[in-house]
C-alpha cells in the first residue's frame, strides 16, 4: 500500500509539472536577459606647452566576429579562408599578412578566451578598400562587423619620449605594476572598470596621469538567453573621451636639448683634446627648469626610440632592441645601450657623482654651520692630508696650488683641498659622527638625496654614499669626500632642482610637468599651480658669496652669449667601473640671467670627460633655445645669435 501511494503521488506530480508548470518553466528557460560588452574609452591627448600634439588617439576601423548559435568549425574555416583572401586582395601591403589559422584562432570557436556573446577582434587597421568591400557585401558576411576604435600614436619627431612614456595591455599591467593590481576593487561604476583588452599607461606621463587620460567605457548590450546566445537587438552607449594634458615642455627647447646631447656625444668621442681624450660617452641627460615656477621646459634622456613601435604589439626582437633606451635616465638609473652585458658593465649608468657642482652647497653648508665665514681664507697648496699620520690625501685637479683662497675664490678655482680642509674636515672635528647627519640634512633641503616631488613613476631619490662610507671607512673620510662631490649620485632632475634652489635664494620648487588639463570640449578642468616644497632662508651675503664664485668659473661653449649667467662645472671621478680604473663624468649646472634668474639647467654626460667641455656646450644650446622661444629677460623672446647682425 505504501509503495502504491508513493508511485501514485509521483505520477500526479509529474503530470502536474508537465501540464500545469511546463509552459512557465519553458518560458524561464528561454527568458531573455541583458548582457553587455564594455568598449574601451577614448584616451585623452597630450600636448606640448604651445598646444602641439605629442601623444594622441586616432580612430581606426577593426573587424570583429560575433559567435552565434549553430556556428560550426567548418563554417569558421570557410569564413576564415574567405576573409584572408579579402585581406590579401584589398588590405594594405605594409601590414602583416594574416593566415587562415590566425583568423580561426581569433574567432575562438571553442570559447577558450571569450564568452559566447563577446565579440572577437579579427583585424585592426582596415584599409578603405576592405571597408568599402565589406560594406557593399554585408549580406555575404553576416557574422562580422566593422567597429571604430582608437589607437595611440606619438609625434614622429620624438618629443620627450621617456618622459611621455608608453602604453601596454591592461592584462599585463595589472600583473607587473602595483598601480593596476587593485584598481577595479570596489568599483561599482561599469564605465570606470578597466578591461583586460584595453591599453593603459605603462610609464611616464601616460602612467602618472592614467586616470585623467583614460575617460569612460562605452557599453554594448545584447539580449541573450540562458545559454548566453544572442536573441535580441544590440544597444550602444558610446565611450567618453578622457582629459587632454598640456605639458610644460617647450617643443623647440626640448628638441634642441635632445640634439645637443647627441651632437656633444659625437664631438667628445671624436676629440683628441686632453679634457675629452679618455671619454667614451654613449648617453646624456639634461633638464631645464624655470626658477620661479618650477615648470620643466625640457627633460632629455638620450638616446631615445620611436614610441610608435608599441602599436599593434611588439616582437621580442623589437623589445630587446629598445630595452636599454626605454628608461628615463633624467629621473632614475638606466644603463648605457650596449647589447653585450660585459661591455655595458664597462660604462657608468645615468646616476653619477655630482663632482664639483657640489661646491656651492658645500660653501653654504660651511657658512650655515659657522665653520667658515664669507671671508675665511686658507692657502691652498694643491692638496689636503688627513687620517692617521696624514696617510690619506685629497688633491686638486692636477694637484694645482691655488694660493690664498676665500670661499668665493675656492668655488671659482674649484678647490677640492679647500672644501675638504675648511668644511668637510671642520664639520667632522666639531660634530664627530653627527656631522654626517648634519650634512645629510642640508643636502636634502636643496633636493639632493630625496625625490624632487615631480610625481613621475619610478623616480629615484639618488644614491647617498656618505652614510655607508662613514661606517666602512670613517665619518671623517665620509665628510671630506662628500665636501667635493664624491659621496652622492643624483639625477639630472635633482641637479636642476638644486640649481633652481640656488638661483631663487632658497626656494625649492616642485617640478611641474603639466600646465593644465581640459575636457574633450576644451574646457579647463585643472590648472597646476607652482608649489614651494621647502625654503632655506639665509643672509644675502651667503648667496652673494657663492654667486660671485660661480660667475668666475671658466667654461667652454659660452662665447658670445647675450646674457650673463652663474655656473659650476663638475668632473666626477668614478672608480670601479668594470675593469677600468676610473671614468670621468661631465656634469654642469647653471642659471641665467644673473640679476633675476629665470632658467636653471643641469646636464649629465656619463663618461663624458671634463664638465666644462663635455657638458657645458649642451647647456649653452638649451639657454639659447629658451631665449629665442620664451626669453631670458622680461623683454621676451630674442632671435638666435647672429640673426640680427645678418639682418643689419
Amino acid at each position: 500500500m505504501v509503495t502504491f501511494f508513493l508511485f501514485s503521488w509521483l505520477i500526479v506530480r509529474l503530470a502536474y509539472g508537465q501540464l500545469v508548470e511546463g509552459p512557465s518553466l519553458e518560458e524561464r528557460q528561454t527568458r531573455m536577459i541583458t548582457k553587455g560588452v564594455s568598449i574601451p574609452p577614448i584616451r585623452g591627448d597630450i600636448y606640448d606647452s604651445a598646444g602641439h600634439q605629442i601623444a594622441y588617439s586616432t580612430s581606426t576601423q577593426s573587424l570583429y566576429f560575433t559567435f552565434k548559435t549553430g556556428f560550426k568549425q567548418k563554417a569558421a574555416e570557410a569564413l576564415a579562408a574567405k576573409l584572408v583572401k579579402l585581406f590579401n586582395e584589398k588590405g594594405e601591403t605594409s601590414s602583416k599578412p594574416l593566415t587562415t589559422e590566425d583568423v580561426i584562432e581569433a574567432m575562438d570557436i571553442d570559447g577558450i578566451t571569450h564568452l559566447p556573446f563577446q565579440q572577437r577582434r579579427i583585424k585592426s587597421g582596415l584599409s578603405k578598400e576592405e571597408i568599402a568591400y565589406l560594406s557593399e557585401h554585408r549580406d555575404e558576411y553576416p557574422d562580422v562587423e566593422i567597429v571604430e576604435e582608437s589607437i595611440r600614436q606619438y609625434s614622429p619627431d620624438r618629443v620627450a619620449v621617456q618622459l611621455v612614456g608608453y602604453m601596454n595591455k591592461m592584462k599585463g599591467a595589472k600583473v607587473n605594476l602595483d598601480f593596476y593590481k587593485e584598481i577595479n576593487a570596489d568599483q561599482s561604476d561599469p564605465t570606470l572598470k578597466y578591461l583586460d583588452s584595453e591599453e593603459v599607461g605603462y610609464d611616464g606621463i601616460e602612467l602618472m596621469y592614467q586616470k585623467e587620460l583614460r575617460g569612460r567605457n562605452g557599453y554594448k548590450s545584447y539580449q541573450i538567453d540562458s545559454m548566453s546566445r544572442i536573441v535580441g537587438d544590440m544597444k550602444l552607449t558610446k565611450p567618453v573621451k578622457g582629459q587632454n594634458l598640456y605639458l610644460t615642455i617647450n617643443r623647440k627647447v626640448q628638441l634642441t636639448a635632445q640634439q645637443a646631447i647627441l651632437d656633444q656625444i659625437a664631438t667628445t668621442r671624436a676629440s683628441t683634446a686632453k679634457t675629452l681624450r679618455d671619454a667614451q660617452p654613449t648617453t646624456g641627460y639634461a633638464v631645464a627648469m624655470e626658477v620661479e615656477t618650477g615648470r620643466v621646459v625640457a627633460m632629455a634622456s638620450m638616446p631615445d626610440y620611436d614610441s610608435n613601435i608599441w602599436q599593434g604589439g611588439i616582437s621580442q626582437k623589437e623589445l630587446d632592441a629598445i630595452t636599454q633606451l626605454m628608461g628615463n635616465g633624467a629621473i632614475r638609473e638606466v644603463f648605457p645601450p650596449y647589447a653585450d652585458p660585459k661591455e655595458r658593465s664597462q660604462h657608468p649608468t645615468s646616476l653619477v657623482p655630482l663632482g664639483s657642482t657640489q661646491k656651492p652647497l658645500t660653501i653654504l653648508t660651511g657658512l650655515m654651520e659657522k665653520v667658515i665665514t664669507t671671508s675665511t681664507t686658507w692657502t691652498d697648496p694643491g692638496y689636503f692630508k688627513f687620517g692617521r699620520d696624514d696617510q690619506a690625501e685629497v688633491q686638486n685637479a692636477g694637484r694645482a696650488s691655488n694660493g690664498l683662497l676665500t670661499p668665493t675664490r675656492a668655488i671659482a678655482k674649484s678647490s677640492n683641498a679647500y672644501m675638504a680642509k675648511m668644511i668637510g674636515n671642520e664639520l667632522y672635528l666639531r660634530y664627530g659622527k653627527k656631522s654626517v647627519d648634519i650634512w645629510d640634512k642640508h643636502m636634502k633641503a636643496f633636493g639632493l638625496g630625496v625625490k624632487t616631488g615631480s610625481g613621475l613613476p619610478l623616480e629615484m631619490p639618488g644614491i647617498v654614499d656618505y652614510f655607508k662610507s662613514a661606517t666602512r671607512d670613517s665619518p671623517q673620510s665620509a665628510m671630506i669626500y662628500a665636501s667635493f662631490g664624491q659621496q652622492g649620485k643624483y639625477t639630472a632632475l635633482q641637479l636642476a632642482q638644486y640649481a633652481a634652489t640656488l638661483a631663487s635664494h632658497g626656494k625649492r620648487m616642485k617640478p611641474l610637468l603639466v600646465d593644465h588639463t581640459t575636457d574633450a570640449d576644451g574646457n579647463v578642468v585643472t590648472k597646476m599651480k607652482p608649489e614651494v616644497l621647502n625654503e632655506i632662508k639665509l643672509p644675502n651675503s651667503y648667496w652673494k658669496t657663492i654667486e660671485d664664485g660661480m660667475a668666475q668659473v671658466k667654461v667652454e661653449g659660452f662665447d658670445g652669449v647675450r646674457y650673463d649667467f652663474y655656473r659650476k662645472t663638475g668632473t666626477s671621478q668614478q672608480q670601479g667601473v668594470g675593469k677600468r680604473k676610473f671614468v670621468e663624468n661631465a656634469v654642469f649646472i647653471s642659471f641665467a640671467p644673473q640679476d633675476k634668474p629665470k632658467l636653471a639647467v643641469a646636464v649629465i654626460v656619463p663618461d663624458g670627460g671634463y664638465g666644462g667641455w663635455g657638458a657645458a656646450p649642451i647647456a649653452r644650446k638649451i639657454f639659447d633655445a629658451y631665449d629665442a622661444e620664451v626669453g631670458l629677460t622680461d623683454a621676451g623672446p630674442r632671435p638666435p645669435v647672429g640673426t640680427m647682425d645678418q639682418a643689419q
